[in-house]
């Protein structure tokens, strides 16, 4: 996958993560969402934020979407499931916001 700002192109791993976390802008983020058919809205901005708050502030964690559930209710002050982060990201919550967010790929091996 090719991402391209400003006529500059940004390189990416053959799964379409940024190389590198320093590369990353909220335009880039626009053109990964857009390739991945997402359009940006307040709370797709708050999953990512939160994402990228996690890995850089927290010891590069990279929560899975069961304690993303529980994170991001608490932010938005209601209780969600996983079919409202699914909605917003289809392809994998916590995979997919991590990368329109510039974040590596996840080390994490599947489950809940």
């Amino acid at each position: 996958m090719k991402v391209e700002v400003d006529g500059n192109e940004i390189p990416t791993t053959d799964t379409g993560f940024l190389t590198n976390l320093e590369d990353w802008s909220e335009e880039v983020a626009k053109v990964i969402a857009e390739q991945e058919g997402i359009e940006l809205a307040e709370r797709h901005w708050d999953v990512i934020n939160y994402l990228r708050d996690e890995f850089i502030n927290n010891k590069e964690n990279q929560p899975n979407t069961r304690n993303m559930v529980k994170d991001l209710g608490k932010l938005w002050g209601e209780k969600i499931d996983t079919k409202t982060l699914f909605d917003l990201f289809p392809g994998n919550p916590s995979k997919q916001a991590g990368r329109i967010g510039g974040l590596p790929e996840s080390r994490r091996k599947g489950g809940y």
